[in-house]
């Protein structure tokens, strides 16, 4: 496992360099609006997109389950559940990132690919977007999907009652604070925003609208986490924001007396990470096994790979 270690960062200036009119950590707007703009710092996103779209697609052709499965009354309170086939599973529920305004389930269902093929159900988690939900309604809405689905897993999917949450990016965020719900198995957080200060001060905030006491608020540093155990991963090669947001998040979390990973991902950015959960041999997606495993004492007996066509 590949932990963070004063040799892992090396070379890593987290440190922002003072300028005038500086808005926060030294930065002033335009610094701070390029140190959260990871599509204009990993271009290749737009061709990334594309593929995972179109092997989203077949998976859900080849998957069974159900789609847009509601939680909730709202439009967007819905998910799609990727069964692996074998009663009686655990089920991992993802969230998906698009700095709480852009995105659907769909575009990331993908990222099922690994954890199907080891017998474990997929949850793809919905929520409603900024400007028309507040990041604190986002917070609430998958808190209550954590909830319906440890209640409908038995029953209504034949699953076991055992959910790990994991979110990418701003779903890092909103899996961190998933995870004050309880009866959680554990959650695992990629390239996660868990600080909303610079959010509030930088572009973003324009279609989120957050108030001061909002980022406070709606911040997992701020907040009294979830006593499960807990991953928090990011990619070396990720914007030194991002990387920063990881650190400090695991540092709180420990002074909290919380149970964390704090994992790198070698050579990874903030969109190719998700690539080490799709693989069936990719380190988050091994990490998740483990930490199911850790959680149930026992073995997860893998299944055939049935994630891509033959």
């Amino acid at each position: 496992m590949n932990e963070f270690s004063e040799t892992s960062l090396q070379g890593k200036d987290l440190s922002p360099t003072a300028s005038a009119g500086a808005l926060y950590r030294g930065m002033d707007r335009a610094t701070l609006d390029a140190a959260y703009d990871n599509r204009r710092a990993f271009p290749s996103f737009m061709a990334l997109r594309d593929t995972w779209s179109q092997r989203g697609e077949r998976l859900m052709r080849a998957t069974l389950g159900e789609r847009d499965v509601r939680y909730g009354p709202g439009s967007r309170q819905r998910l799609d559940f990727f069964a692996c086939g074998i009663p009686g599973r655990p089920t991992l529920a993802y969230i998906h990132g698009g700095y709480w305004q852009w995105n659907d389930k769909e575009n990331y269902a993908f990222v099922a690919e690994g954890l199907l093929s080891h017998g474990v159900n997929v949850a793809m988690i919905e929520y409603t977007l900024a400007p028309q939900a507040s990041v604190g309604a986002m917070i609430l809405e998958v808190q209550s999907a954590m909830r319906w689905l440890l209640l409908n897993l038995p029953g209504r999917f034949d699953a076991a009652p055992r959910l790990l949450v994991c979110g990418h990016s701003a779903g890092g965020h909103l899996a961190a604070t998933a995870l004050e719900a309880e009866g959680l198995a554990g959650a695992l957080m990629i390239s996660g925003i868990y600080d909303l200060e610079p959010i509030r001060l930088c572009y973003l905030n324009e279609a989120l609208a957050l108030t001061e006491n909002d980022a406070w608020s709606a911040s997992p540093v701020h907040r009294v986490p979830g006593t499960a155990r807990s991953v928090v991963a990011v990619g070396s090669g990720e914007l030194p924001e991002l990387v920063r947001q990881s650190v400090d998040y695991a540092g709180y979390l420990r002074e909290q007396s919380r149970e964390v990973e704090l994992q790198l991902v070698p050579g990874a950015d903030h969109f190719t990470i998700l690539e080490q959960l799709a693989n069936p041999r990719g380190s988050l997606c091994q990490r998740v096994l483990s930490l199911l495993r850790e959680e149930a004492g026992h073995e997860l007996h893998p299944i055939p790979d049935r994630s891509r066509p033959a």
